[in-house]
């Protein structure tokens, strides 16, 4: 029987450390969809029942296996649990492991995490209470292109004009649809330009518009929405944004070449 190889020893270690720190952040990111929208401090008070306010011990606040242990129920009052929670916590794992497995060990991979971690937040907020929290995106804004000066800081230049031409383009869309989207909107594709630089946030926008398009009239001819009902976009311009800071250099290349 063979000993394990050095070289496969630190994978064995990195992938479940990485598993169990995504778990925690997807704790803590449903700590901030519960709470910016509210406006309340997601430092204090610490974790408790949103019914009958009972503090939550440590032991019930393991991602997913203390929900699947309680049986999706508050230990105090046996109120329902939201099953957002373990959603965004299996999520948020699902993908720090693909972005480590599409890029790498990288600063490439540590900045999409990042980007991945705010869309994750956005997209439940937004489906919760159409809404887009500026605790967000405008911190996102600065983050996105703070990570750009390594390792080469000449692509902060990209990330700026990113930033500029994603948010001023859904202004615009903003402003011609009379209310139609709204400036959460427009600082979430200023965000993501912030992450991607120009080039990169044109193939977000690109891929929003074509799965918000599929999605909507999937919804149409199901009858479950009218054409005047409201669809959040932040969802679809997540999925966008996430889609290509994952492969989004790669369908450029393919379209350019």
């Amino acid at each position: 029987m063979t000993g394990m190889s050095a070289e496969a020893l630190p994978a064995v270690v990195a992938w479940p450390l990485l598993i169990a720190v995504a778990g925690l952040l997807g704790s803590f990111l449903n700590v901030c969809i519960s709470r910016l929208p509210l406006r309340e401090s997601i430092v204090f008070p610490g974790s408790h029942c949103p019914r009958c306010q009972a503090p939550i011990r440590y032991y019930d606040n393991v991602p997913v296996l203390s929900f699947a242990l309680l049986g999706g129920r508050c230990r105090a009052c046996r109120g329902p649990i939201s099953w957002r929670y373990p959603v965004v916590e299996i999520l948020t794992v699902a993908v720090s492991v693909l972005v480590v497995a599409t890029l790498g060990p990288t600063w490439e991979a540590g900045r999409a995490i990042l980007l991945g971690l705010a869309l994750i937040a956005v997209t439940f907020t937004d489906f919760e209470h159409l809404l887009i929290p500026d605790r967000i995106t405008l911190p996102g804004i600065v983050v996105g292109l703070v990570t750009q000066l390594y390792p080469a800081p000449r692509a902060l230049l990209g990330a700026i004009v990113g930033t500029l031409l994603a948010g001023a383009l859904f202004y615009g869309i903003a402003v011609a649809s009379q209310g139609g989207m709204g400036g959460g909107d427009v600082k979430l594709a200023a965000m993501i330009g912030a992450f991607l630089g120009w080039q990169r946030v044109l193939v977000a926008i690109f891929l929003a518009v074509v799965a918000g398009g599929i999605v909507a009239v999937g919804l149409l001819l199901a009858r479950r929405k009218g054409r005047k009902d409201p669809l959040p976009f932040g969802p679809f311009l997540a999925l966008g944004g996430l889609l290509s800071a994952l492969w989004g250099s790669t369908l450029l290349s393919w379209y350019l070449g």
